[in-house]
């Protein structure tokens, strides 16, 4: 074939070039077009505020799948045949954007979802000038999502499947498979099944089964779990979550090592956890991962054995966490500052008189590049020879200074890093009578107050990916117990929740 004349080649290339020319010239005019709309919309709806308006009727457009029923306990409130006091404009209007706010939280939904008003045919009898339609367009997510990939943290890496059945039944069901193969978690798979309550998206129930088997390194054993839980979440207008669950877990310490301590051996073999449990939460902050302002506040805590619930352990265990973010103006400068703490309460099993101690699997673990940098994982607190066997009270707390980093600029989430943080972990001594446990949570608290806690400080480089913070920190440590752990030098973590 013969090579293209170069006058010939020119001329396309021209000719490409004015069409894109004219293509961009009437996008601009189709975008100002769509702006001016938008303001005289805007000014109409200004000036007609307090006009009187009935919504006659909501109606749902491509939302095939979704039950009838299912979305009119979303939207039949918003009916003015449903209300005892008339609507204005602007009160429909905010009606209509809660309602459909409301649908897009259910997650079943692609967004943005559409939303215009009409009236209803005047030669309609019973229509009134003051009626209007509204109209949602709702286009429905598909019906399933599959997601393979690796990750990799501190000291583990796996790589996994997940899959995601949506709406299953029609109502905004959601079934989770999840399965991984890793470094330290060897293995874990669940199963879980999410639905809301009357078409609340602020109040769902969720059955999950799941099982795992984790290297523990620390503690020279690996953990098999299996169980299931069952849960009842809710969130109020205000943001607070809670959540109130029980949970049915069996628990196995194996495959422990030729130089296992003897802490460790004693709790190897099986053991059943019979609990409920709470957890509340109050988060403000305005990007969890790496805020600039706002604050968090968060319990957890779990009755096991206890009464009727069964099992071979009881215990009442809870958590506590704070943390505020600070702004320096508009500079990307921000300080963050949190705190954390934690006690295992034993409890006598019905028909015993003596509480028991608690167990390798439930005690607290204190340490690592995502709570206290500078030790390693489950470095803090009690060990038994090369073992963390863990604690039963702990606090902790820490405080960084983030800024931008030089050129980057403060809209992207990638900061310099610069901290201090420290903690401690202890063990209950005297676990005889209940008596005898009280002296000794008062001793542990006086010791948690009198002594320095161990303690490090660092700088690094954070980064907050929409799924996982990223840091890489270098790490000196100011105060080390004997037996602890410390780790000078560069650490890599990753996570959702750092101190």
């Amino acid at each position: 074939m013969a090579a293209p004349h170069e006058d010939d080649v020119f001329e396309r290339l021209r000719d490409k070039t004015d069409h894109k020319r004219q293509q961009d010239e009437l996008n601009a005019r189709l975008h100002a077009q769509h702006n001016k709309s938008q303001e005289r919309l805007g000014e109409l709806i200004e000036d007609n505020t307090s006009l009187p308006v009935t919504i006659s009727s909501v109606r749902i457009l491509h939302a095939n799948r979704t039950r009838r029923s299912f979305l009119e306990r979303v939207v039949n409130p918003i009916l003015s045949a449903n209300r005892d006091e008339p609507y204005t404009l602007e009160e429909a209007l905010t009606q209509v954007g809660q309602a459909t706010e409301k649908l897009n939280r259910f997650g079943i939904f692609k967004q943005p979802m559409s939303v215009y008003l009409d009236r209803p045919n005047q030669s309609i009898a019973s229509s009134s000038p003051t009626d209007v339609d509204v109209y949602i367009t709702a286009y429905e997510r598909g019906n399933y999502t599959i997601k393979t990939g690796t990750e990799a943290g501190a000291s583990e890496a796996d790589a996994y499947v997940h899959a995601e059945l949506r709406n299953l039944l029609g109502g905004a069901e959601t079934l989770n498979a999840h399965g991984s193969l890793g470094t330290r978690t060897r293995s874990a798979y669940s199963l879980a099944f999410d639905s809301p309550i009357l078409s609340n998206p602020d109040l769902k129930f969720q059955l999950n089964g799941f099982a795992s088997s984790t290297l523990k390194s620390w503690a020279s054993h690996e953990e098999v779990l299996r169980g299931g839980t069952s849960k009842l979440l809710w969130r109020s207008k205000t943001g607070h979550e809670h959540a109130f669950g029980y949970s049915g877990i069996w628990r196995q310490v194996t495959s422990l090592a030729e130089n296992a301590s003897p802490t460790v051996r004693a709790d190897a073999g099986d053991s059943f956890k019979s609990s409920i449990t709470h957890s509340w939460t109050n988060d403000k902050r305005d990007y969890p991962l790496l805020p600039s302002s706002g604050y968090l506040m968060k319990t957890v805590s779990e009755l096991a054995g206890f009464g009727g619930l069964g099992g071979d352990v009881a215990f009442f265990k809870s958590e506590a966490e704070s943390q505020v973010a600070l702004p320096f103006g508009d500079t990307g400068i921000t300080l963050t500052a949190g705190l954390r703490g934690g006690l295992i309460y034993p409890l006598a099993l019905p028909g015993q008189n003596r509480p028991q101690g608690s167990r390798i699997n439930d005690r607290f673990i204190l340490g690592g590049p995502n709570n206290v940098r500078g030790f390693r994982l489950a470095g803090i607190g009690p060990h038994d020879g090369s073992d963390a066997v863990g604690g039963d009270v702990y606090a902790a707390g820490g405080a960084s200074l983030l800024l931008p980093v030089p050129r980057v600029g403060k809209d992207i989430p990638l900061r310099l890093q610069a901290f201090i943080n420290g903690g401690r972990l202890l063990s209950l001594k005297e676990q005889g009578r209940q008596s005898s446990i009280q002296n000794s949570l008062a001793k542990t608290f006086s010791t948690l107050a009198d002594e320095l806690p161990s303690a490090a400080f660092g700088f690094g480089l954070v980064y907050a990916h929409p799924i996982a913070r990223f840091e890489i920190n270098f790490s000196l440590p100011l105060v080390i117990r004997a037996r602890e752990e410390s780790r000078k030098g560069l650490s890599f973590g990753v996570g959702i929740e750092f101190l």
